[in-house]
């Protein structure tokens, strides 16, 4: 190990040691978040500038830098499926019956379908206002490896069908989807909780004492799993400054600029949806400003971890301690919103790839059928992302093999996808979070004095161990 990387490795013990010093401060986690968020850019720019991104000295810090950001997620992956069995089976016993379950389901997924359509037509526009092409792309060997990549991993889903999709949701092994085996899982456990609830219900009925007892050992279980959530979140400022160190550090300033139009294009798409999010929290009778204020923490966790599953027990969090959204509600838009309906990945991007792709094989992308032929393609295979799993790319090659369309293009973006995914990572929390809170807010399952309180929430995961 070189003295460089020694040295490198000094200075982020040091700055996560500056980091704890602020936590036994009592600092607020929220300014201790993008205090972290500053230090990583910081420091990553600072790495660049020495080094140079592609340096073995950049590279070999990263990979002591991973212990702490990768194993930050990697707990944060830890505690999603006790989180949601728990969190789901907890709120059904506090239903007043099984049909509030459904109610719930159909408002959380008829909002994703709404959302990921307005994200297509966003998306559709923003390519068409920059102008974006693939025939001005030039492509090189990693380009052209990647797009072959493409196109053996399209040959698999091409024979996909709704039905399969659908059926690949349920759980038909649930333990196997608590490990994580199936890009699926999440949805399979969160069903699996449902009818463990829906059954309880039903105990309650026939035997209420077995039920009481029942009641009680969950009870029990979910304090102490969010216990386990709220220790595992506190370390949240460390998480933040070790990936936005990596991500500045190894990120390749040239190739950005050479793509820069379709990064432009793809942020002003991203902030579009970032505000239709607020306006339907405004439509609601709720503060926006309040709204982003809230929400704000989650969303930079997102867009430097790069990871909607991730991020998921932070947006649980968020949606009860800050938002005053019910732990049903909660956990069904995280859960469904991670898989289903993701307005980054599986709304924005396929929409502007089919756009830029669209002139190469002889399709005017303004055409009214082509665009209406698009979005809906793109509502129907964002529900089929969560049954193949692969975030953007997926939904990508559902999008464009659906059109007829070559999917090696979308390898023309290899260079730029790591800056483009953390915006489209954000947004898809964004976007189950606002679900969330405008379901909860529709079907009156939402405490608007703890949303419009500021204390609760900090002084929760400030609180001494």
């Amino acid at each position: 190990m070189s003295f460089a990387v020694i040295a490198n490795i000094l200075i982020m013990v040091g700055l996560i040691a500056l980091l704890y010093r602020f936590q036994k401060q009592y600092m607020p986690f929220t300014r201790r978040v993008f205090i972290a968020l500053g230090m990583g850019i910081g420091f990553g720019a600072c790495l660049q500038m020495f080094y140079g991104s592609g340096s073995d000295v950049v590279t070999h810090s990263i990979s002591w830098f991973n212990i702490v950001g990768n194993g930050y997620v990697g707990l944060l992956k830890m505690i999603i499926v006790p989180l949601v069995m728990v969190s789901v089976i907890s709120a059904i016993l506090k239903l007043k019956g099984a049909g509030t379950l459904g109610r719930i389901s159909g408002w959380i997924l008829t909002l994703l379908m709404v959302t990921v359509s307005i994200s297509a037509v966003i998306g559709i526009l923003s390519a068409l206002g920059f102008g974006l092409s693939a025939e001005a792309i030039t492509s090189g060997a990693r380009e052209v490896s990647r797009g072959e990549h493409l196109i053996s991993t399209a040959a698999t889903i091409q024979d996909l069908s709704i039905p399969n999709m659908l059926i690949s949701l349920i759980p038909s092994n649930p333990f196997l989807d608590m490990t994580g085996a199936r890009s699926t899982s999440i949805i399979g456990v969160v069903i699996f909780s449902a009818f463990i609830g829906v059954s309880a219900l039903g105990l309650h009925r026939k035997k209420p004492e077995l039920a009481a007892r029942f009641d009680s050992t969950v009870e029990v279980a979910h304090a102490l799993v969010m216990r386990m959530v709220t220790l595992v979140l506190r370390l949240t400022p460390f998480g933040v400054l070790a990936l936005m160190t990596k991500v500045v550090a190894g990120s390749n300033i040239s190739d950005i600029m050479q793509l820069i139009r379709f990064v432009l294009a793809s942020y002003a798409a991203l902030f579009a949806v970032f505000v239709l999010h607020l306006v339907m929290v405004a439509m609601t009778g709720a503060s926006p400003l309040q709204f982003v204020k809230k929400i704000l923490p989650v969303l930079t966790f997102a867009f430097t971890s790069r990871s909607s599953a991730g991020t998921m027990p932070l947006s649980i969090q968020t949606l009860t301690q800050r938002l005053g959204v019910s732990e049903g509600v909660a956990n069904f838009a995280a859960s469904f919103g991670s898989t289903i309906g993701q307005n980054g990945c599986a709304g924005i991007y396929p929409a502007m790839l089919a756009i830029m792709i669209a002139p190469t094989v002889g399709i005017d992308p303004t055409s009214i059928s082509f665009i209406g032929t698009l979005v809906v393609t793109i509502a129907i295979g964002s529900f089929g992302v969560a049954g193949v799993g692969g975030g953007a790319t997926f939904a990508a090659l559902i999008v464009l093999s659906a059109l007829g369309m070559p999917v090696e293009l979308a390898g023309l973006l290899i260079s730029i996808e790591p800056l483009i995914d953390m915006g489209r990572t954000a947004i898809n929390v964004s976007g189950a979070i606002a679900t969330g809170f405008v379901g909860g807010r529709a079907m009156g399952e939402v405490d608007m004095d703890v949303f419009n309180n500021n204390d609760s929430f900090e002084l929760d995961m400030d609180a001494v161990a």
